[in-house]
C-alpha cells in the first residue's frame, strides 16, 4: 500500500532477515513459545499443568489469529491479555493453565532478550563481512604510498592499504564489543509482578529450588545459560543502553570510513562503486557523487542519536518498574537493529568495490613529495658539511615561494631552487635520488601484514560481503 506510511528501513534499507525478526509474527510466535515451556516447566516440577496440555500448546503455536487478538485488545486494552485470550481459543484444553504464574514481562521482556539476542549475533556475521573485505583491500593496497593527511593537509606518505587498516581496526574493536555484549545478556525468566517469585513460592509450596529449576529450564530451552540475580518486574534496561551503545559504536565505525572515502573521492584518489546507469544527478549528468557513502554517514547519525533513547529510558525506571519505557522501546530498539543492519549492508557494498585510482594517487605524491623530501635534503646536507640552522631557513624560504606557485597555479621545481644553494652541497640530480615515495612509508607494509595475521584466524572462514544495494 502507497497510502501509508511504512518506515524505510523495512522498504529500502535492512535485510529480509532483520525486518523478519522484529516483524510482529516473530514477536507474538516467539510469546507462544514463552508459554509452551512455561507450561513445560511447570508441568515437569510438579504443578497441575498436564502433558498433554503442554503439547495441545505445542501444536498452536503458530496459528495465531489476529483478528481475534485485535478485536479482544479493543476490548480489554491489553495486548498480551488479548493474545492470552486468542492462544486458549487455538488451544482451548490448555486456556485455563496459559501464563500461569506470570505476569506480562514474561513474555515481552524475555522475547525482547531472544531478538536482541538473535539480532546480535546477525550483525556479528555481517560485520565480519565488512572486515573481510577490508582486509583483502588492505592486503592488496598495502605498500601503495599515498598521501597522508593530518587536518586535512598533506603529510607524510602512508599506504592506502595502512589507512584501510585503520577502518579495520576501528570495526575489530566493534567486533570485540558486540561479542562481550552478547556474552553478557541474561535471560529475565519468570519472576512475578515485581521480581519476588511470591505467586511461584505460593504455587511450589515456598521451594525455591523448583523456582529456580523452572528459570533455569526455560532460559536453557531459549540458549541462555544464565538470568538476572535480581529483577524487578522488567530485566533491567540498563541492558538496552548496552546494546544500543554497541550498536551506536558500529556506526561510529562506519562513518569515519564513509566520510574517508567521501573526502577521498572529491580528491578523485578513492571511489566507492558506481554502476553502469547509475545517474549521479538529475541536472548534471557527468556526476558521480558518493551516495552510499553519503547515506552510511545519514543513517549512522541516526544511529548514534536513537542510542541515547536507552540511557535516558534506564535512568528513569522507578522502582520495580514504570511504563514510561515502553513505547519507546518499542520504537528505539528495534529502529536501531534496523539501522545498523543496513549501515552494515552498505558497508559491504561499498568495501567490495572501491575503485582506487593509482595515477591520481602517484600525481597527488610526486607534486608533495619534494616538500616532504625536505627533512632528509636537511640531514644529507648536514652530512656533506652544512650548517643545520642555516639549511633550515634556506628550505623555508624555497618551500614557501614553491607554495605560493603551487597555489596559483604556476609551475614550480624546489628541488630546483634548493640546489641552486651551495650550502646544500648537491645537484638537483643527486636531490631526485631521494624522491622515491617508497622511502617515505615507513613501516605500512609491515604493520598491515602483522595485524593482518592477528585477524587470520578469525576471518579464514567468512566470505567477502556483497550485498545487492538495489536503491
Amino acid at each position: 500500500m502507497k497510502d501509508r506510511y511504512e518506515s524505510p528501513f523495512s522498504s529500502r534499507y535492512a535485510s529480509d532477515y532483520m525486518t523478519k525478526l522484529f516483524s510482529p509474527d516473530t514477536r507474538y510466535r516467539t510469546w507462544r513459545r514463552l508459554w509452551v515451556e512455561l507450561a513445560r516447566a511447570e508441568s515437569e516440577l510438579g504443578l497441575p499443568v498436564a502433558k498433554a496440555q503442554v503439547a495441545e500448546l505445542e501444536a498452536h503455536v503458530n496459528d495465531i489469529d489476529y483478528n481475534a487478538v485485535s478485536a479482544r485488545e479493543k476490548e480489554v486494552r491489553h495486548d498480551v491479555m488479548a493474545h492470552v485470550y486468542a492462544y486458549g481459543l487455538a488451544a482451548p484444553g490448555a486456556a485455563g493453565i496459559i501464563h500461569l504464574g506470570a505476569t506480562s514481562c514474561y513474555v515481552t521482556d524475555n522475547a525482547d532478550l531472544i531478538l536482541y539476542r538473535d539480532g546480535l549475533r546477525y550483525l556479528r556475521g555481517e560485520l565480519l563481512k565488512v572486515m573481510k573485505n577490508l582486509a583483502l583491500f588492505a592486503n592488496r593496497y598495502k605498500a601503495l604510498p599515498t598521501l597522508g593527511y593530518t587536518h586535512y593537509q598533506p603529510a607524510q606518505p602512508v599506504t592506502v592499504g595502512k589507512r584501510a587498516a585503520l577502518w579495520l581496526q576501528d570495526f575489530y574493536a566493534d567486533l570485540q564489543e558486540l561479542d562481550f555484549v552478547i556474552d553478557q545478556i541474561p535471560f529475565l525468566g519468570c519472576r512475578g509482578t515485581t521480581g519476588t517469585e511470591a505467586s511461584f513460592m505460593e504455587l511450589f509450596d515456598g521451594d525455591g529450588e523448583k523456582i529456580d529449576e523452572m528459570n533455569r529450564r526455560i532460559a536453557a530451552t531459549f540458549g541462555f545459560s544464565k538470568c538476572f540475580p535480581v529483577a524487578g518486574q522488567t530485566y533491567p534496561r540498563k541492558t538496552d543502553a548496552r546494546i544500543l551503545n554497541a550498536l551506536s559504536a558500529l556506526a561510529q565505525s562506519a562513518y569515519r570510513m564513509a566520510n574517508d572515502i567521501r573526502l577521498l573521492q572529491h580528491d578523485r584518489q578513492v571511489e566507492e562503486p558506481f554502476e553502469e546507469k547509475q545517474i549521479g544527478s538529475s541536472a548534471m549528468a557527468y556526476k558521480r557523487n558518493p551516495m552510499r557513502c553519503e547515506r552510511i554517514c545519514s543513517l549512522s547519525r541516526y544511529l548514534m542519536t536513537d542510542a541515547l533513547n536507552a540511557p535516558l529510558t534506564a535512568s528513569v525506571q522507578w522502582m520495580e518498574r514504570t511504563l514510561d519505557d515502553s513505547a519507546n522501546r518499542r520504537v528505539s530498539l528495534p529502529e536501531g537493529f534496523l539501522c545498523a543492519d543496513a549501515i552494515l549492508r552498505l558497508c559491504q557494498n561499498v568495501s567490495n568495490g572501491l575503485c582506487v585510482n593509482e595515477k591520481i594517487i602517484a600525481r597527488a605524491v610526486r607534486d608533495y613529495l619534494p616538500f616532504l623530501a625536505t627533512e632528509n635534503l636537511m640531514m644529507e646536507g648536514v652530512r656533506r658539511g652544512g650548517d643545520r640552522q642555516k639549511l633550515h631557513e634556506i628550505v623555508r624560504e624555497c618551500s614557501m615561494n614553491a607554495t605560493a606557485k603551487l597555489k596559483n597555479g604556476e609551475p614550480f621545481d624546489l628541488l630546483a631552487d634548493l640546489a641552486t644553494h651551495s650550502e646544500f652541497g648537491m645537484t638537483k640530480a643527486e636531490m631526485e635520488t631521494v624522491l622515491d615515495p617508497s622511502r617515505y612509508i615507513g613501516r605500512c607494509p609491515e604493520q598491515v601484514d602483522d595485524f593482518l595475521a592477528e585477524l587470520e584466524p578469525l576471518l579464514a572462514g567468512v566470505e567477502a560481503g556483497t550485498p545487492d544495494i538495489s536503491v
